[in-house]
């Protein structure tokens, strides 16, 4: 739970209970025009390219801070305010915003299970009209680092026994056959898992219940008594991990945002094909 007793991962169901207090902020990350075809009464519409920052050739990095304090101030973002995210690909979006807000402190923020799938297929009620934010004055600060990687962290520890390299890409691009970045391959030691594996689409792009997703996780060696660094191409994809792992409990999770496209593309940092 979080610090306003919503899941970070939040049922429709439970989030339709909660719409009607009028204390909490629903960010739809969907582009813009589907957004206006429908979406969750009184949700707003946010860009995901604001919470993302590119410096190339590292596309995904966390932006300034005085950026994230004019987004999520004109969002109405409160330091008290819960903040329940979703998007229609499965959620990475959405927990992409959830981890940068859990970098800057705020932990009330939950990822709708399943998006906006889960809350058509529920038969939840949907409002094209937008609603306006009441703009806040929110003060981004780093005020925990310990979600974030670094390409000079993962560097000083490579080959710690107590640190897991989860690498959330495809197969191809793990072996390096799919090639996004000046160099292919991944980070070594790092093991592989794509992040649609922990989506069922079977549930509407639900997360795969708890304990088939925590035994696939135990069977990687990705067990709760170690540090994990989940990483993609952006940390776009291995944001969605970063939630599920939370949600299981994994106290010790953090997100590499320079990814392969930082570490692809220095000549200098190490690989594995």
């Amino acid at each position: 739970m979080n610090s306003v007793d919503l899941p970070l991962v939040i049922e429709p169901a439970m989030l339709l209970d909660r719409l009607a207090d009028g204390k909490l902020i629903v960010l739809d990350l969907r582009p813009p025009e589907r957004f206006a075809a429908g979406h969750v009464p009184g949700a707003l519409s946010a860009s995901y390219a604001d919470f993302v920052a590119a410096r190339p050739p590292a596309m995904g990095l966390l932006p300034d801070l005085h950026k994230l304090s004019e987004v999520l101030s004109e969002l109405g973002v409160r330091e008290d305010t819960p903040v329940v995210g979703y998007d229609d690909e499965g959620g990475g979006r959405a927990s992409r915003v959830i981890w940068t807000l859990h970098a800057l402190g705020h932990q009330a923020a939950s990822l709708l299970n399943g998006g906006f799938q889960a809350w058509v297929a529920g038969g939840h009620p949907l409002q094209q009209a937008e609603v306006p934010p009441l703009p806040s004055s929110f003060e981004a600060q780093l005020a925990d680092p310990t979600v974030l990687a670094t390409k000079d962290y993962i560097l000083s520890r490579l080959g710690d026994p107590d640190l897991v390299l989860l690498d959330t890409r495809s197969d191809g691009e793990y072996r390096g056959m799919d090639l996004r970045a000046a160099r292919g391959g991944h980070i070594p030691g790092a093991v592989n898992r794509n992040w649609t594996d922990n989506i069922d689409p079977s549930r509407d792009l639900r997360l795969l219940p708890d304990e088939p997703l925590a035994a696939a996780m135990r069977a990687m060696g990705v067990t709760p008594n170690r540090e994990i660094v989940v990483y993609c191409q952006t940390h776009h994809r291995s944001a969605h991990t970063y939630v599920a792992l939370k949600h299981l409990g994994y106290p010790r999770v953090r997100g590499y945002a320079g990814a392969w496209s930082e570490w692809g593309n220095d000549p200098e940092t190490p690989i594995e094909t």
